[in-house]
């Protein structure tokens, strides 16, 4: 039990880190994200655009590190779904990191610019054009396509075990279904990244987040769900939830 105990806290951690650190990467990224004159801000403000990098690193990290950490536990349940939920948690990593490094090539890409005695300013902004639509990309891709699909994953079984109260897991597949929708939007132009459409349909997505991890930094899992499965396990019954949890 103290070993479930300890694992719900580190969960709860992460995902309060993750949140934390993707905002703040996202504001520390303005000065090369925004503007007609990006590649003379990036260049002029690198410290903090590197800092936004490492931010981004950190959620990378913190995101496979909520994956890793559920997944002894959520396997008891569903060990297919759990282990899906391992892999897509890792996709959404990769594409966050394909990003970051999007933003600091773009940050090499300002240094020569403002280096340049006489730079060929078309190109320049070309290439800066490239980089800004593959961090825009990932940035769709990753906290909010594939965001969906691994928090409806991880919702599911925890509706089903009662690990946590089930308006958690209600609310995390409400929102999970919202932020897909809202990343199908804007891949089809309906509307704008960073709009306030967007914004209100990843609300639901990030305040399941934020009441999940208070629930298991200040609860943590159901003991009683999990004293069952482990003797369920013990008798040599199914992993399965569908098949073996009570209703």
């Amino acid at each position: 039990m103290n070993s479930n105990k300890k694992a719900a806290k580190m969960v709860g951690v992460l995902f309060i880190l993750a949140a934390v650190t993707a905002v703040i990467g996202l504001t520390l990224y303005s000065p090369i994200l925004k503007g007609p004159d990006y590649l003379i801000k990036g260049s002029e403000h690198s410290n903090q655009v590197i800092t936004g990098g490492l931010m981004e690193l950190i959620l990378v990290v913190s995101a496979v590190g909520t994956a890793t950490i559920m997944f002894p536990i959520l396997r008891k349940y569903n060990e297919t779904i759990a282990l899906w939920h391992v892999c897509f948690r890792f996709l959404e990593a990769m594409i966050i990191t394909v990003g970051v490094i999007s933003v600091l090539s773009l940050l090499t890409l300002s240094r020569e610019y403002t280096a340049a005695g006489a730079p060929d300013i078309a190109s320049f902004h070309a290439s800066g054009t490239v980089l800004i639509a593959i961090h825009d990309w990932t940035f769709l891709l990753g906290p909010n396509f594939m965001l969906g699909i691994n928090t409806i994953m991880y919702s599911y079984i925890f509706y089903k075990s009662k690990l946590v109260p089930r308006f958690i897991p209600i609310l995390g597949m409400t929102g999970a279904a919202l932020v897909f929708i809202a990343a199908l939007l804007e891949m089809f132009g309906v509307i704008q990244q960073l709009s306030v459409w967007g914004a209100v349909l990843s609300l639901p997505v990030a305040a399941n987040e934020m009441i999940l991890a208070v629930w298991l930094i200040v609860k943590g899992f159901n003991e009683s769900s999990l004293a069952d499965m482990s003797t369920k396990i013990a008798s040599g019954a199914p992993l399965e939830i569908m098949s073996s949890s009570k209703k």
